[in-house]
């Protein structure tokens, strides 16, 4: 019995004690976390206000700074570049092979049609060729038979093709190798001078 009542007056004790140091209330606490939430959200307003609006779109700035597989091989710097960056990676038959195709259809003479299309399918589409690219054997055989009276357009699928492939795989590398970014460097110092 003496042990409960002397935790009795102990707890009493305490209680006093407690009644004479302010509490802040659970009202209190939760209208000041409402405060600190709301001068937080006003300053990230404030900031948000003072930058500069952005002209362009960010995709659209992160498109411009890296350009697509379509402006590389458009520009002679950045295509001599991306060459030697696929000889770098023992890969230079897809661009070899694109350039090949886009020279076949500045041929004029029906002569010269058929003779760059044999000279492109032995050095790039035949199955033992020396820089064979990676196409399907449905497209292979459409070359083979498209051989017979070559067109314009008898490489334009195999081109398509690897055109993806190096836009999907290579050109992606290629931007972020070292190699692009020192030419993207030597070309802002130029434009500096």
């Amino acid at each position: 019995m003496p042990k409960l009542l002397f935790s009795k007056i102990r707890i009493y004790e305490i209680r006093d004690l407690m009644q004479n140091v302010k509490r802040p209330r659970r009202i209190d606490i939760v209208l000041n976390r409402k405060r600190r939430k709301k001068d937080i959200q006003g300053l990230v307003v404030q900031k948000i206000n003072d930058e500069p609006a952005p002209s362009k779109l960010s995709w659209q700035t992160d498109h411009e700074l890296h350009p697509t597989l379509e402006k590389v091989l458009r520009d002679k710097k950045y295509l001599a570049a991306f060459r030697t960056f696929l000889q770098s990676e023992f890969s230079e038959e897809n661009i070899e092979f694109w350039l090949a195709c886009e020279d076949f259809r500045s041929s004029a003479s029906p002569d010269s049609l058929r003779w760059k299309a044999e000279e492109i399918y032995m050095e790039f589409i035949q199955p033992t060729a020396c820089r064979e690219i990676n196409v399907d054997h449905h497209i292979r055989e459409k070359i083979e038979k498209s051989l017979e009276d070559p067109s314009l357009s008898c490489f334009d699928e195999a081109q398509k093709h690897v055109y993806l492939l190096m836009e999907r795989d290579s050109c992606p590398r290629f931007l972020h190798s070292e190699a692009y970014l020192s030419l993207k460097r030597k070309s802002r110092t130029f434009w500096y001078i």
